[in-house]
């Protein structure tokens, strides 16, 4: 069988994919149809946090998938109750809602945003502002939260109710929040999709006051940047936030499809039995993953991914390339067309991304020296080639 022409026959063409079948992958390694090698700085785009075919992470999988596969949240299991508990004790929420996804993190983020203000205020109370170059999520309620009008365009009429502020502006924020009423402000602390832009900390924690102020909840979307994916075990903790509402997903289970809403004081108990739910979410063999996952990101590994950050930021602005980013979550100005530094890249041996005009590096958190080094370099050298 030839994958690559059945893949295009078969499944729809939603992925402009890169000509390359990988067929394995160990760490922070993979491997084509023909044994070559490849540095993968992508890691699935932050999904697979400890690499490929992690050992603990794959006998957490294999241990669960013996014993338990699946059966309902109607149900009780262990995994899904000791994950939750991890997470809210590590984090100071108080509930937690599993889901599959990013977008379904954020969807249900978006639910018990809008049910607490309609509870509290009223029902107009229904609006609620992001911020442009955001990105939220693929969903048609998802996308009406992303603000950027290129994903917009072909799947009208959206979800109505979105409002869009540019970043770092604080008296545009208080404007929208005057003339409409509304329930939450969604925003990430970096922008990954959008170009890694990361938030000042003054505009982070002066919106924080605003929400606080106005009695509006402040939902943290770290589908991408938790984790442990930027030195903190999320981003907010680093800009001394306390969101009501914490989605996430990605790398929480470390390949497996599993995302995540964290729910705190204020709003853990705004679902009743039935006003959600998700026949997949908190499916054992995620939770256990997740837990596997979950378990070593400690204060030394975290410190880890800071340390390894720094060294690719210093050493890819020796090229005079402005980096932007935390811990292992980069972006990378390109004198090149970006596509051009991602194929050249590849050739060599190297997998990245982009976003937007950046290149944007994700490697695994655990990479090693050796592997993050060499990578590295490949990527100076097409830099500045």
């Amino acid at each position: 069988m030839n994958i690559k022409n059945t893949d295009k026959q078969y499944i729809a063409h939603t992925y402009n994919r890169f000509d390359l079948l990988i067929t394995r992958g160990k760490g922070a390694l993979c491997y084509d149809e023909n044994g070559r090698e490849y540095i993968d700085m992508t890691s699935g785009i932050g999904v697979n946090a400890f690499g490929y075919s992690d050992d603990e992470v794959v006998k957490a999988i294999t241990d669960q998938a013996s014993t338990l596969t699946h059966t309902s949240n109607l149900y009780y299991t262990a995994p899904s109750a000791e994950l939750a508990k991890i997470l809210c004790e590590r984090t100071g929420m108080k509930k937690v809602f599993f889901s599959n996804s990013g977008a379904e993190s954020n969807e249900c983020a978006i639910k018990a945003a809008r049910k607490y203000a309609a509870a509290k205020k009223g029902g107009e109370y229904f609006h609620i502002v992001t911020m442009n170059r955001s990105f939220h999520g693929r969903t048609l309620t998802t996308l009406a939260a992303t603000g950027q009008d290129s994903f917009h365009t072909q799947f009208l009429p959206l979800t109505e109710g979105f409002l869009y502020t540019e970043p770092e502006d604080i008296d545009g924020l208080r404007d929208l929040i005057g003339k409409y009423p509304t329930a939450a402000v969604m925003l990430e602390c970096i922008q990954g999709e959008g170009g890694v832009n990361v938030l000042s900390k003054e505009y982070l924690q002066a919106v924080q006051a605003l929400c606080d102020e106005k009695d509006i909840l402040l939902i943290v979307d770290e589908v991408q940047t938790g984790n442990g994916r930027t030195g903190a075990l999320y981003s907010y903790m680093h800009y001394d936030l306390h969101p009501d509402i914490v989605s996430t997903a990605k790398g929480l289970a470390g390949g497996l499809p599993m995302g995540a809403t964290l729910l705190s004081e204020k709003v853990e108990d705004i679902f009743s039995y039935g006003d959600h739910g998700s026949t997949f979410g908190a499916n054992p063999v995620c939770a256990a993953a997740a837990l596997s996952v979950q378990k070593r990101l400690d204060g030394d590994f975290l410190n880890e991914v800071k340390k390894k950050g720094e060294y690719i930021r210093k050493e890819l602005e020796k090229t005079g390339a402005k980096v932007s980013g935390l811990g292992l979550m980069l972006g990378v100005t390109t004198e090149k067309p970006v596509s051009d530094v991602i194929r050249e890249c590849m050739d060599k041996g190297v997998l990245c991304l982009s976003a937007k005009d950046k290149l944007r590096l994700l490697p695994p958190l655990n990479i090693g020296y050796d592997e993050l080094k060499k990578a590295v370099e490949i990527i100076k050298t097409v830099l500045c080639s």
